[in-house]
């Protein structure tokens, strides 16, 4: 039995093209950051920028998997399934990852967007890929929900991002060089 999934066909055009798009956004705030000596420290980038990367590709990912044809609901819970359970191991890596660096020291908003949001959507995409072998209909609400939260999420993420760069690039700048 395969799934007709044609329904949920826009709404993930509109969710993997808005994650796409915003993955290239946060190439921007990454590069424009670089000039500021804060997002060069050593394991900020990787606790505090590139999982907001990961999340848009995630998005992405779902959108592709979801509008891929010929999916079973035994296809599209192992799909959903793996992608949650490898989404947990990364939440778990960038916590751990968060707490090692030390160029900034993370407040209860940074805790709650950067770890416990984003564990909790591949806790949620996991479920949906379990719950989608006997309620495939119910799964997809789960999945779809998943994307928005990671959606929204990367977006406070990246906008974090470019306001504490901005706030900080006066301060961190490096003195430029003397004269000759």
């Amino acid at each position: 039995m395969t799934l007709s999934l044609q329904a949920w066909e826009n709404f993930y055009v509109i969710v993997g093209s808005s994650a796409a798009a915003l993955t290239g956004l946060q190439f921007v705030v990454i590069a424009l950051g670089a000039e500021t000596r804060s997002i060069r420290q050593e394991g900020s980038v990787a606790a505090f920028g590139t999982p907001t990367v990961v999340h848009f590709c995630t998005v992405l990912l779902i959108a592709a998997l979801i509008s891929t044809p010929g999916h079973t609901p035994h296809s599209l819970g192992l799909c959903t399934g793996a992608i949650g359970l490898a989404g947990i191991l990364y939440a778990g890596w960038v916590i751990r990852q968060a707490r090692r660096q030390t160029g900034y020291v993370p407040v209860f908003e940074d805790w709650l967007f950067h770890a416990a949001l984003p564990l909790l959507a591949y806790l949620c995409l996991l479920a949906a890929g379990v719950l989608a072998v006997r309620h495939p209909g119910d799964a997809l609400y789960g999945v779809a929900a998943t994307s928005l939260l990671l959606l929204y999420v990367g977006i406070h993420n990246a906008w974090d991002a470019a306001v504490y760069m901005s706030a900080r690039k006066g301060q961190d700048s490096e003195p430029a060089p003397p004269k000759p």
